[in-house]
């Protein structure tokens, strides 16, 4: 039970992972409630925050219709390079409402190093069954066998980046916090302005290491017909390109990482240099880039530091909540921030900074994180301001249960073990009956 805390952090319970499961307190920390449905200008009762599971809800709701509908629909699936679609909403969604979590179960921490213990321990946990689920452990819903060779297996992933965002961010807000009291928007930004320099140290960071670094020629094998390999040669040379081949953020994924531990199946696969059926996977056209193999991890180590940052934003917008007791005041230091950070991002992109998910790019990071805010200000607003709850009870629903639906869905544990049982021959099974996997 214990790995199940971490994506559905609960505001009335302590810890943003501890929080996925059921709610549980926690003695070292204790965690503010926070409103219902109330005419807007009245003061707020604590109670359970609603949107926020709503929001996770809809969040996981979003992840398996791109999931299931993208191969049918490539315009919502991830977008093969530079560029947004539905599906790349997804993962900074997550990122976002665990920050929210994370500003209301820390509010108030009565043993620094105890909870800092507890919030690693918990990541950990997390990162754990990450590998265990997308390092290759299991072989899909098309094969029954099971095992991954260690030189092989991928290190990064979904849950792995979500643990690293979360422990970052979680000990950002038990250590760099001031006593300064919240009675406006700037005296919130004083009270926290040390996390928000560690926000702009990692961003700064992540631009000087993106454009800054050299990236040389570099080779690649993979599985040939039989047991031969095929090798191919990239060339480079260039530095602060951000293109799929020669971008600083592949090259340190490969250099620390190891090739060996990357994702094989990289959404550049789709660009029209390397399928002919492009928007869709196919075929390699006669003369495609020698890179179109390539493996790349869309949650390697250099684009998980705007991950971060994208979490950290979350955590601003949950202290709002913390501080401010009024819907109006919360609402108004909501959607202020989140515009902000929209014309930010649409403008960067404008002058070449281009919205990219596999990158993590600083407009991608502002477009995603501003428009997570405006739609968790209109939930707040439908649910917890007027009270609509029951057009989202299924939502709040998969939004308590997050991590769970993920591993069973998402992972394809539940088709996998659905397929465990069959008739005679494993292609006989209920899967293939329905549809799936055949």
């Amino acid at each position: 039970m214990g790995i199940y805390k971490l994506i559905k952090c609960e505001e009335n319970a302590v810890d943003p992972i501890k929080n996925l499961v059921a709610g549980r307190p926690d003695p070292d920390i204790e965690a503010p409630k926070t409103p219902k449905s109330r005419p807007l200008s009245v003061p707020l009762k604590p109670q359970r925050l609603v949107s926020l599971d709503v929001f996770r809800g809809l969040t996981v709701a979003l992840m398996i219709l791109v999931d299931d509908a993208g191969d049918f629909l490539p315009s919502i699936s991830h977008s093969p390079w530079d560029g947004v679609a539905l599906a790349d909403f997804v993962m900074p969604f997550f990122l976002f409402i665990v920050g929210v979590a994370l500003g209301l179960a820390y509010k108030k921490v009565s043993n620094p190093v105890v909870a800092t213990r507890k919030a690693i321990l918990r990541a950990l946990k997390l990162f754990i069954v990450g590998l265990v689920l997308q390092g290759g452990y299991f072989h899909g819903i098309r094969n029954l066998t099971y095992g991954v060779d260690i030189a092989n297996i991928r290190w990064m992933g979904v849950l792995q980046r979500i643990a690293i965002a979360y422990v970052l961010a979680a000990v950002c807000e038990i250590w760099l916090k001031s006593d300064n009291e919240v009675h406006s928007g700037y005296s919130l930004l004083r009270r926290y302005r040390f996390q928000l320099l560690v926000g702009s140290i990692l961003t700064i960071s992540y631009m000087v290491l993106l454009y800054g670094l050299y990236v040389p020629d570099w080779d690649y094998q993979i599985a040939g017909e039989g047991s031969t390999l095929k090798s191919f040669s990239v060339k480079c040379g260039v530095r602060g390109n951000t293109g799929p081949a020669c971008n600083a953020v592949g090259m340190i994924d490969r250099k620390i990482l190891g090739i060996e531990h990357l994702y094989r199946r990289p959404v550049y696969g789709r660009r029209m240099e390397c399928s002919i059926n492009s928007p869709r996977k196919g075929p390699l056209p006669p003369n495609a880039p020698s890179w179109c193999q390539a493996p790349f991890d869309p949650e390697g180590l250099l684009s998980s530091v705007m991950a971060v940052v994208t979490c950290l934003i979350g955590l601003q917008f949950g202290h709002v909540i913390v501080h401010f007791k009024d819907h109006r005041d919360r609402i108004l230091h909501w959607t202020v921030p989140s515009f902000g950070l929209l014309t930010l991002g649409f403008a960067l992109d404008f002058f070449g900074l281009h919205m990219n998910k596999p990158l993590y790019s600083l407009s991608y990071t502002c477009v995603t994180a501003g428009a997570a805010g405006l739609v968790f200000a209109g939930i707040y607003v439908l649910v917890d301001v007027y009270g609509y709850r029951r057009p989202t009870y299924a939502l709040e629903w998969m939004g308590m249960h997050a991590l769970k639906i993920f591993v069973l869905i998402a992972c394809n544990i539940l088709p996998i073990f659905i397929q465990g049982f069959y008739w005679r021959d494993p292609r006989n099974n209920i899967l293939k009956l329905i549809g799936i996997g055949s």
